[in-house]
């Protein structure tokens, strides 16, 4: 499934910034070689990600969801001069895979790459954080939500990626989707939530952007 069309989508990339070549690199090696090549971020939403951390200037970056590494590397690019980025992911079989991109990039010293279980990982570390992304299994996204939200600095972000979930949150879900079920109560939470201020944005499969109040 496409998630915008194609002709409006390669309008947005012609005019847009290109990727670096290690990107372009990952992108391709993503796609050739790794199952579900559809999590990568990509060129758009990557230029996106890049860009709202250019404009925060972060020092400390949480990335929940690592994958092949390619939004960590995006974000990565707004970082300020000893900025860290830390990106967690519980699957350890592209842990070399992303690490060796992270070593092959500008920013082999700012980001730090735990694998283990973020739930367990993120009540422990101890840094206030400036910018928040969560891209990992949905079931738990109010989870990481709730364990994150406290240790944001006042005007921080937190950004979740796939809230729109392919439109699946548009319509009514079954009663054995629980992943669509998950993404829809996660919405609803933190458009509720007075701690931040929130606004869904429909770029690629949807980004919720909220800023700590």
């Amino acid at each position: 499934m496409d998630f915008i069309d194609p002709i409006i989508e390669q309008y947005a990339l012609d005019h847009s910034d290109p990727e670096s070549n290690l990107l372009k690199q990952l992108n391709r090696k993503t796609n050739l070689n790794v199952l579900q090549p559809r999590m990568l971020s990509g060129h758009l939403q990557g230029r996106l990600l890049s860009a709202f951390s250019k404009a925060l200037k972060p020092d400390k970056i949480l990335e929940i969801g690592t994958y092949t590494g390619y939004s960590a590397l995006c974000l990565a690019e707004g970082l300020n001069q000893n900025g860290q980025l830390y990106t967690i992911d519980i699957n350890k079989e592209l842990e070399e895979f992303a690490q060796n991109y992270f070593d092959s990039s500008l920013f082999k010293d700012n980001i730090k790459f735990l694998i283990g279980d973020a739930v367990e990982l993120i009540p422990n570390m101890k840094h206030p954080w400036d910018m928040v992304f969560i891209d990992a299994d949905k079931e738990n996204y109010s989870t990481y939500f709730d364990i994150v939200i406290d240790k944001v600095r006042k005007g921080g972000w937190i950004i979740a990626d796939n809230v729109l979930w392919s439109g699946k949150v548009t319509r009514p879900t079954s009663t054995n989707d629980l992943e669509t079920a998950a993404i829809k109560a996660f919405n609803e939470k933190v458009h509720l939530d007075k701690r931040v201020s929130n606004i869904l944005v429909p770029v690629r499969d949807g980004m919720m952007l909220m800023i700590k109040n």
